[in-house]
């Protein structure tokens, strides 16, 4: 069992100086295992005062040596692998398996391709031929706060982190307030790794208090937030005052394209892929579109797929998806479900209700719906959990309108056989990313989107020089 520990400041464990706690509920049970204290400004001001005080000698440490630290960290969170899924899984519900396979292993994965590409990253380099003398120079940011969320714990974490640390900054990290377990074992892997003091912090808190207290605090220069779009308005509105530089990972609602002549296995890939962590991902593709020709029998495929995916504890064996994190979350899920059944749109799989067998959980039908318009609220909003809506299209440039008739801009997706017709839908789509038949993006790929979605990327080098400025010197000897 992971202790539950206050606040890691200046290269310590601390208690609290605020007695607020929150509450740590078992998404599958709705039973109370913990709590976790909410840092007041007090814990906050500590830690910023303990970044902004070892950030001269941190930035001015080589590259080379912050990213020897960063792979030490990385060898260290391999050997706590299993640690680190339990904590997961305990902590917001993921299945066992998928915590140790994606969960846990997202963060080693993420500090490898940092490593990767800083040791390609010039952090001095020249302008061009025609400036023999200039020179652009990365320099980090300073002080930087870290807000992640809750529903892909620890791989936010690392790809803030990682990248924070080989860019040059000291940061204090904010996990979500209902995910903390993965926090606290990430920050002990810190600590095993030995950075200097003050480099590393870490504080919990909910989003009026710890969170606002980041954004409008003097001595943080940057604000890296992942999480809902209100709250990263919310944030950019609050650092406003103190010219922060603020990046923003925020929702998404993804339109996956299918054509008629997309490959056999394009829906059920589409099906599975929208459901998985219990559709607690923002790039999910939660609108399917498909080409009028292939449509009903595209539909049936997709409830067939729906019906087969199992639902269970977090602590079973297996493929299955769990609960959704919280009773808000279930509470959301089942209202827009409902308003789906309202406004008219074909209920194919799932529905209302927990699934079969459960009396007590956040555990919610893998739901598809059919017969959806771009203008209803489930084809609208982000819904967060493992449902589907599938909208009918007849030409290339209506489903094209289709997907980019959305305030997000995150991931879309293209299935089609079709080469000529996936790279010119993918330059046309509006989004930050576009996978297309199946492929994911390769190692080192910026994560971000436009829009609703925010403009951030995170991952490889784009992840490394959001955390820098660019400094032009002239005269270099």
């Amino acid at each position: 069992m992971i202790e539950l520990r206050d606040v890691y400041i200046d290269g310590r464990w601390v208690p609290s100086r605020s007695d607020a706690r929150q509450t740590l509920v078992d998404a599958s049970t709705e039973e109370v295992f913990g709590t976790v204290a909410l840092a007041g400004d007090a814990d906050v001001d500590a830690a910023v005062a303990a970044a902004r005080l070892a950030f001269p000698a941190w930035a001015a440490t080589a590259p080379e040596t912050r990213i020897v630290v960063v792979d030490r960290m990385r060898a260290i969170h391999l050997e706590r692998t299993e640690d680190m899924a339990r904590a997961i899984s305990r902590e917001m519900g993921a299945p066992i398996d998928l915590a140790r396979a994606a969960q846990a292993g997202s963060g080693p994965r993420h500090m490898a391709n940092f490593i990767a590409a800083a040791k390609d990253l010039d952090f001095v380099r020249p302008l061009g031929a025609h400036a023999p003398d200039d020179r652009i120079v990365l320099e980090p940011v300073g002080v930087a706060a870290l807000i992640t969320p809750w529903n892909w714990p620890i791989s936010q974490i690392t790809l803030k982190v990682a990248a924070a640390l080989i860019a040059g900054c000291t940061v204090v990290l904010k996990p979500s307030e209902i995910a903390p377990l993965s926090a606290i074992v990430f920050a002990e892997i810190v600590d095993a790794a030995g950075l200097p003091p003050g480099v590393f912090n870490l504080v919990h808190g909910d989003g009026p208090g710890a969170g606002n207290r980041l954004a409008t605090h003097p001595d943080v220069d940057m604000v890296s937030f992942t999480g809902s779009t209100r709250a990263g308005i919310t944030i950019t509105k609050a650092s406003a005052d103190s010219l922060k530089r603020v990046a923003l990972e925020l929702g998404g609602k993804g339109a996956n394209l299918v054509f008629a002549d997309a490959d056999d296995t394009a829906v059920e890939r589409g099906v599975r892929q929208c459901f998985v962590n219990s559709g607690q991902n923002c790039n999910a593709p939660s609108r399917m579109l498909v080409e009028r020709s292939i449509y009903e029998r595209s539909v049936e495929t997709a409830g067939e797929i729906a019906r087969s995916i199992a639902v269970g504890p977090p602590s079973q064996p297996g493929a299955h998806i769990g609960p959704v994190v919280s009773q808000r979350q279930f509470d959301r899920i089942q209202g827009l479900i409902e308003t789906g059944i309202a406004e008219g749109a074909r209920l194919v799989a799932g529905g209302p209700g927990r699934p079969a067998g459960f009396n007590r959980g956040y555990f919610v039908q893998p739901t598809v719906f059919a017969d959806v318009t771009n203008e209803m609220t489930i084809a609208r909003e982000e819904i967060f959990g493992p449902v589907l809506s599938i909208i009918p299209f007849d030409t290339e440039d209506e489903a094209i309108a289709i997907a980019n008739d959305t305030p997000y801009g995150l991931t879309n997706y293209v299935q089609s056989q079709d080469g000529a017709r996936r790279n010119r839908i993918a330059r046309l789509l509006w989004s930050g990313m576009v996978e297309m038949n199946g492929k994911p993006r390769g190692a080192g790929s910026p994560f971000g989107g436009v829009k609703a979605s925010g403009r951030a990327r995170e991952g490889g080098r784009w992840g490394i020089e959001e955390f820098t400025d660019v400094k032009s010197i002239s005269g270099w000897g």
